[in-house]
């Protein structure tokens, strides 16, 4: 995985960084972590899924905690990444929420206690040879019938790379194709269910955002979402 030094010195100021990155959408970082979250919410629903629990793979500093504990309406919220600024400034953020706890990366042991696993935008920073080991970290962490919702950087849309290039952060990144992604998560063991395709439109084009859902099985959006299950 990336450095863990690395994402320490961003942990800070990890937000105002990924903002300006983002600029050229006209959105922030909310917004897209509200919309892959009420996305994933709109599916779990239509498999009847029943989710508890959450292990956010890579929460960084806990950005996305607040969304999956609202709008997933789950009674707990597990993060786990690398860093360990990260992890302090996750810690500090949330201190008055009892529905979430924070860990680094190897203070979890996965054992198969979750129903959920997110995860957005960790495994581009996770070098190929690691991928195999990440993918068996979250799968071990899944009850029997556990679900994972993948989100990636999709690499077919320009807008990705360009974002990608102006984040000091991603400067290094190795993107996962959704072919790529998808023999990763069935070596692991995974059975897809879908792969879904989000954020096509940026705010100037706001206008035309509704027919988004229309176009989710084209490869078009700036991010995909695989999202599978443990046999």
């Amino acid at each position: 995985m990336i450095a863990r030094a690395e994402f320490d010195c961003y942990a800070a100021n990890y937000d105002e960084v990924l903002g300006q990155g983002l600029s050229v959408s006209g959105e922030s970082k909310d917004y897209f972590a509200h919309g892959r979250i009420s996305w994933l919410a709109a599916q779990l629903s239509e498999n009847n899924a029943k989710i508890r629990s959450v292990l956010d793979y890579g929460c960084g500093t806990g950005s996305a905690t607040s969304h999956l504990l609202d709008l997933l309406n789950v009674d707990s919220v597990t993060g786990t990444d690398i860093s360990p600024e990260s992890i302090h400034v996750a810690v500090s953020s949330h201190q008055d929420e009892n529905r979430a706890q924070f860990f680094q990366l190897d203070q979890f042991l996965p054992k198969g206690q979750m129903d959920l696993a997110y995860c957005n935008g960790v495994f581009h920073h996770i070098p190929q040879p690691e991928r195999a080991g990440a993918v068996k970290y979250v799968y071990e962490s899944l009850r029997p019938g556990g679900l994972f919702s993948f989100w990636e950087n999709n690499p077919w849309n320009p807008a990705t790379l360009y974002v990608m290039n102006q984040c000091p952060f991603d400067q290094d990144a190795e993107t996962l194709t959704p072919i790529q992604a998808r023999r990763l998560l069935k070596t692991a063991g995974f059975e897809i269910l879908r792969t879904d395709f989000l954020f096509i439109f940026p705010r100037v084009l706001r206008c035309l955002r509704g027919i988004e859902p229309r176009l989710a099985s084209l490869p078009f959006g700036t991010q995909y979402q695989v999202l599978c299950r443990k046999a």
